[in-house]
C-alpha cells in the first residue's frame, strides 16, 4: 500500500459519516447506525441503499463469496492502496453504485466516476489515493494530536477494516478493498428484499469471533429522512383533506422532521467538538488549580473516592 502518512484515521460514527457525504457534494444522503438485524430496524431507515460495516480484520480470512473478475454487473469498484482511506474507501464505493433518484452524488464524485471509468480497481484506488480534494475532505475530520509519549509499541493493535454491501442487478456483493475485485454472494430471491440476503451473511461473519467480543459497527446508508417526510408532508397539504386523520398524520410527520433537523444539529456541533483541540484548556485550567492550591486536594480526593469503589466492588 501506498504511504497512509497523509491520511487521517476517522471514527466510525453515523454523523461522522453523514457529514463526510455531504461534504463530498452528495445530496439526498445521510447515514444511520444499525445495532440490531431484525426486520423492524431495517424497516423503519428504508429505503437502505448500501451497508458499510466495520470489523476486526484478521489475515488469512477467505471471501464470504466468488470473486467477479469479470465485474458481470459493471460494478464501481477501487481497490484500497491507503490504509488510513478505509473509511472513504467504502463509502465511495457505496456512493458510485447506488441507483436512486433520491440520492445525487455531486459533481466531485461524478467526475472521479466518469474519469476512472475504464480503469481496473487497482488504478482506481491509486486515483483515489491522489485525489487532493477526497483527501481534504476525509482529513477534515483528524482529531488534533493530544500528545505524544515516546513509548515501544506492542505491536499487539488490533486492525479494523471497513467493507460495504450492496445491491446489483438481483444480486447482492460485498466490496472489500483488501480483495482485486468484488465478490459476488449470491442471487437476491424473485421478491426478496436484499435486506434478508445479506442479513444472514453478515451474522455469519459475525459468528467466526469469539463470543462476546464486540469489534463490530454496521451502519446503512439511506435516503435524507427530511426529504421524505417533507414530501409526504406536501403531498398531505396538496391532497387538502381535513380530516382528523390527515391532521394527525400532518403532525407527526413535522415532528418527525424536527426531530432530524435536531439530530442533524447535534451531529454538527459533535463534528466541532471532535475537530477542537482541548489541550490548551486543560493545561491552563490545571496552572490555575495548582496556583490556588487546590490541584493536589482534588486528585487525592479523587483517588479515595476511587479506592472507596474499588472497596465495595471487591477490587483491589
Amino acid at each position: 500500500m501506498s504511504d497512509a502518512s497523509e491520511w487521517c484515521l476517522i471514527e466510525s460514527d453515523p454523523g461522522v459519516f453523514t457529514e463526510l457525504i455531504k461534504n463530498f457534494g452528495v445530496n439526498g444522503a445521510q447515514v444511520e447506525e444499525i445495532y440490531t438485524l431484525d426486520d423492524d430496524t431495517f424497516s423503519a431507515l428504508k429505503p437502505i441503499h448500501g451497508l458499510i460495516f466495520l470489523f476486526k480484520w484478521r489475515p488469512g480470512d477467505e471471501p464470504s463469496g466468488k470473486l467477479d473478475v469479470e465485474n458481470k454487473n459493471d460494478i464501481f469498484f477501487a481497490q484500497q492502496v491507503i490504509s488510513n482511506a478505509c473509511a472513504t474507501q467504502a463509502i465511495i464505493n457505496c456512493l458510485l453504485n447506488v441507483n436512486s433518484e433520491d440520492i445525487q452524488i455531486g459533481n466531485e464524485l461524478e467526475g472521479f466516476k466518469n474519469f476512472t471509468a475504464g480503469f481496473d480497481p487497482a488504478n482506481r484506488g491509486l486515483c483515489l489515493g491522489n485525489s487532493e480534494s477526497i483527501r481534504t475532505v476525509h482529513n477534515s475530520f483528524a482529531r488534533p494530536p493530544l500528545y505524544e509519549l515516546d513509548i515501544r509499541g506492542t505491536g499487539k493493535e488490533d486492525n479494523f477494516h471497513f467493507i460495504t454491501y450492496i445491491p446489483v442487478n438481483g444480486h447482492v456483493y460485498e466490496l472489500d478493498g483488501l480483495r482485486e475485485a468484488p465478490i459476488d454472494l449470491g442471487p437476491i430471491a424473485e421478491g426478496e428484499d436484499w435486506l434478508k440476503a445479506v442479513r444472514p451473511i453478515i451474522n455469519r461473519r459475525i459468528e467466526k469471533y469469539t463470543e462476546g467480543e464486540i469489534h463490530f459497527n454496521l451502519m446503512a446508508v439511506i435516503s435524507d429522512r427530511r426529504t421524505k417526510y417533507q414530501q409526504q408532508l406536501d403531498q398531505l397539504v396538496e391532497a387538502g383533506m381535513d380530516t382528523d386523520e390527515s391532521a394527525s398524520e400532518i403532525c407527526r410527520l413535522q415532528m418527525l422532521m424536527q426531530e432530524e433537523e435536531e439530530k442533524w444539529e447535534r451531529y454538527r456541533k459533535e463534528n466541532v467538538r471532535r475537530r477542537h483541540n482541548y489541550v490548551p484548556f486543560i493545561v491552563e485550567l490545571l496552572k490555575i488549580l495548582a496556583k490556588e492550591q487546590k490541584l493536589v486536594p482534588l486528585v487525592e480526593k479523587a483517588i479515595n473516592q476511587a479506592e472507596k469503589r474499588a472497596t465495595k466492588t471487591g477490587e483491589k
